[in-house]
């Protein structure tokens, strides 16, 4: 396969400016993903985002997960399972209307500390529609335009944990599946891997 496509959004105020539009280029036409690095969004703040993410699911979800895999008899399967998802997710949804607050799972930390992220999300989000209206040729802010519609646009976080699996062979973590929306902007955990993408049949 050839080398995934990374974005160094820092190179785009340089004179290494054009060989990054055209990652950007190639990325959308030939991959439809690519990664970010030198994005602008702290290190620091990923870092509080995961740690407050991890610290919510051990306090809030975790006992959930482990009923609802009890009551569904999930521990003990004995032949692939391709309908379910080994996933324990929440959502938090910034616009048009935020619920960030109305979540009564949430302490006040994480709350702020996400509301900022978002902040931050839609700021790059917004960056990389402009920069997909230049490699298109398409005037600034045309893309944002169009996401916005009538109502403004519609911006949200789904925050997911993959607990261990005690049949890993047999239930997947995610199944393969497209996304869906305009930008999406996936902060991976960056100790347990496991992000596969297709391309090419590989």
């Amino acid at each position: 396969m050839a080398n995934f496509p990374v974005v160094d959004v820092g190179k785009l105020n340089t004179e290494e400016r054009p060989a990054a539009m055209e990652i950007i280029k190639d990325a959308c036409e030939n991959w439809g993903f690519f990664e970010l690095v030198n994005h602008g969004i702290s290190i620091e703040l990923m870092d509080t985002v995961e740690k407050l993410t991890k610290e919510h699911y051990k306090k809030t979800m975790e006992q959930r997960f482990k009923e609802m895999v009890t009551s569904k008899g999930l521990e003990s399967v004995q032949s692939e399972i391709n309908d379910l998802d080994w996933e324990s997710t929440f959502f938090l949804r910034h616009l048009p209307l935020s619920n960030v607050s109305d979540n009564a799972d949430l302490d006040q930390d994480y709350r702020k500390t996400m509301k900022k992220f978002a902040l931050e999300l839609e700021k790059l989000a917004e960056q990389l529609l402009d920069l997909l209206c230049e490699n298109l040729g398409l005037e600034k802010g045309y893309l944002k335009k169009v996401f916005y519609g009538s109502k403004g646009p519609n911006f949200g976080t789904k925050v997911s944990n993959y607990p261990p699996c005690p049949t890993p062979d047999l239930i997947k973590g995610l199944r393969a599946h497209t996304d869906a929306g305009g930008i999406i902007l996936l902060f991976q955990d960056d100790k347990v891997s496991g992000l596969q993408l297709l391309k090419d049949d590989q």
